[in-house]
């Protein structure tokens, strides 16, 4: 049976900090820092259809070795510099084992 797949650690040469933000009980922002550290960065830029399926220009992408918020939803923005970029959608692609290897955040 196959296990978990050797994560390529040489890609991660980009510095970023995800925050997870989210409104408390009382109706004010919190913002929490998820993540600090390497990631594969991509500017890459495409189009994708919304819930509602209004066109959304994908302003890049984030790549992270492993899982950085452990079965909970993904919401907030990354910076990278000074460059702030919001989170559109996450994925969580898993090893043949079941464990996740890596977090991809579609940013906006």
């Amino acid at each position: 049976m196959a296990g978990k797949l050797p994560f390529p650690k040489w890609i991660l040469v980009t510095p970023v900090k995800i925050y997870q933000t989210y409104i408390n009980e009382d109706g004010e922002p919190v913002e929490t820092l998820l993540y600090d550290g390497p990631c594969n960065y991509s500017e890459k830029t495409k189009q994708t259809l919304d819930a509602e399926r209004r066109l959304i220009a994908l302003s890049g992408k984030v790549i992270v070795e492993g899982d950085i918020n452990p079965g909970k939803l993904i919401e907030g923005y990354i910076q990278v510099g000074e460059v702030k970029r919001d989170i559109f959608r996450s994925s969580r692609p898993r090893n043949p084992d079941g464990s996740v290897f890596s977090t991809e955040l579609d940013l906006m």
